[in-house]
């Protein structure tokens, strides 16, 4: 006689499953249960807005506020990303009554530059709340970066600060000092 083992169910939030990488200026939407977007932010941040009612959802990456005043077509710029992911949810059957936004990044991971996190970070919460969409949760700013993975189905999300990454401050190394006493003979 033959055993089987009981037949188990997988479990929709279980991690890891093909994961599919969200680069700076990418956007990626998705209803296979299987996938998870994965992306690596420091001062960009990423969107991730789903809509549970029907299984289904997206995640950009940005670089840069931008607006839409600028008329910039790239997707570095918030402006573009956000809009191209939102309007590529409603192509997929995502009502806006039922999407929800989780963001993700805006670190200032120098402090010798300016700090384009915090321009990210007000950029993404001016927009969603501009358009009406609900935030569920958010992890931005601060002086980390974070590995981030999404699951566009559920909305689950996973986030992993990143150890500091900047370098210690330049040293300036003092040059031998120049032999006086040396003879020099000319011809």
């Amino acid at each position: 006689m033959t055993q089987q083992s009981p037949s188990r169910t997988p479990d929709k939030d279980a991690w890891p499953s093909r994961v599919h990488s969200v680069v700076q200026g990418e956007y990626h939407v998705s209803r296979d249960p299987d996938i998870v977007l994965s992306t690596v932010l420091g001062s960009c941040v990423a969107a991730c807005i789903f809509d549970p009612r029907v299984g289904l959802g997206g995640m950009n990456h940005f670089l840069l506020p931008g607006d839409a005043a600028s008329g910039s077509t790239e997707l570095k710029y918030g402006a573009m990303a956000m809009e191209l992911l939102i309007n590529e949810l409603f192509k997929a059957g995502a009502r806006r009554a039922d999407m929800k936004v989780k963001l993700f990044g805006g670190a200032r991971v120098s402090a010798a530059f300016r700090d384009i996190g915090a321009r990210n970070v007000d950029f993404a919460r001016s927009y969603i709340r501009r358009e009406g969409f609900e935030v569920v949760s958010e992890s931005l700013g601060g002086m980390q970066a974070r590995r981030l993975h999404f699951r566009p189905v559920t909305g689950a999300a996973r986030l992993v600060l990143l150890p500091p990454t900047e370098a210690p401050p330049e040293k300036r190394i003092p040059l031998p000092k120049a032999k006086t006493d040396i003879d020099i003979t000319l011809f």
